[in-house]
């Protein structure tokens, strides 16, 4: 894998070398703003734990669309890798310029006597937890209390999931692997079809995923989670902590194009949709043109409601880190077995240096644009 990273990073050939084609193992995508690239662009190489879907590819296909990554001359391409497990060590090595997976991962891997990984969280992408325990309706299973003698599907077992998971059992009174079984069913439709079948009792999906079995026609129902692991960050932006250093503006400028993004899909979700279909044609469902919009837009309005604004309906600082939040979740983690220590180094893990870079810029401005964009 490294070896076929390295080859889609080696010097402005990146760029040919992903138009050529897919490298063995990896499925790439393009979120550049065209194929003439001016040769002293930035370029962000991102690596990313699943596949694209609306909720998050859209934000990256109308910021692209509105020139918002043009503006700050960036370039972003991505390669989509094994689930978080995978996208650490990239960033930690620097095959990747920054990854978006999930901090579990991160937090499970501190070891104190060897020191904390020389990455860091800079942009606090969803701010709020996304993750789902979601069995079917006409399942008797109303908490996680009740997954005794279960299976959870989940898409791999590489994935940065599986830490809370265990802790949420545990917390429940009940032993992962013993009274629970975590299997890996894939993605999607794989997993759809094992929870179906009964191959599985539960998916731990995130919620556009569950959104998107219900509207398949499986009804689902999602089992409560306590208040601290819904008010955990689910994914972040990482990168190595040289980068922070080195190169503060870049990262500052990238945050402030994927804030306007955000600001613009929440203005405009109807283009934020088909700017997303426009990247990705093979995406778009088939069926009733109405219907499918509307189905679109509840899953967008879910992700933006985590993604603009806090649980008091106020406008969230773009990419800031509720610091307070995620020590107390890492002390949950660790009364569950899931860390070594509880005195992981989260100021050293979390950064909100670049927040107010992130958020200079004209709200009222990005909004109108938005709105007038189709």
């Amino acid at each position: 894998m490294n070896k076929q990273i390295n080859k889609v990073l080696s010097t402005r050939a990146r760029r040919a070398s992903l138009l050529g084609g897919l490298a063995a193992g990896l499925a790439l995508s393009l979120l550049g703003s065209g194929n003439a690239v001016a040769q002293d662009r930035d370029e962000i190489l991102l690596g990313m734990a699943i596949p694209f879907t609306l909720a998050d590819g859209g934000i990256f296909a109308i910021g692209r669309e509105l020139g918002y990554f043009d503006e700050e001359n960036i370039t972003v391409d991505t390669v989509i890798l094994e689930g978080a497990g995978s996208v650490v060590p990239q960033v930690a090595q620097r095959n990747v310029d920054m990854g978006q997976p999930l901090p579990e991962t991160l937090l499970s891997a501190y070891d104190p006597a060897s020191g904390p990984l020389p990455v860091v969280y800079i942009f606090n992408a969803i701010p709020a937890n996304t993750l789902e325990l979601a069995v079917l309706e006409s399942s008797d299973i109303h908490s996680i209390s009740d997954l005794r003698g279960k299976r959870i599907g989940v898409g791999a077992l590489t994935w940065g999931t599986i830490p809370q998971t265990r802790a949420l059992l545990r917390r429940a009174g009940l032993t992962p692997g013993e009274d629970v079984e975590i299997v890996a069913v894939g993605v999607l439709g794989s997993g759809f079809h094992a929870l179906r079948q009964g191959r599985v009792d539960a998916l731990n999906y995130n919620h556009t995923w569950i959104d998107l079995l219900e509207q398949t026609g499986t009804k689902a129902r999602r089992l409560p989670y306590p208040d601290l692991y819904a008010r955990m960050v689910n994914n972040a932006f990482l990168v190595h902590r040289s980068m922070l250093e080195e190169q503060p503006d870049l990262l500052g400028r990238y945050g402030r194009a994927y804030s306007k993004s955000v600001v613009a899909c929440d203005a405009n979700p109807v283009a934020c949709v088909n700017a997303f279909w426009r990247a990705n044609p093979e995406s778009r469902p088939d069926g009733d043109p109405d219907q499918v919009m509307e189905e679109s837009l509840e899953i967008m309005a879910k992700r933006l409601d985590l993604l603009m604004r806090d649980e008091n309906g106020e406008t969230r600082r773009f990419g800031e880190f509720d610091l307070e939040v995620i020590q107390a979740y890492v002390q949950e983690l660790y009364e569950a077995g899931e860390l070594q220590t509880p005195d992981v180094p989260v100021t050293t893990y979390f950064s909100n240096d670049l927040v107010e870079q992130f958020n200079d810029f004209d709200m009222d401005a990005v909004i109108e644009q938005a709105r007038a964009h189709e």
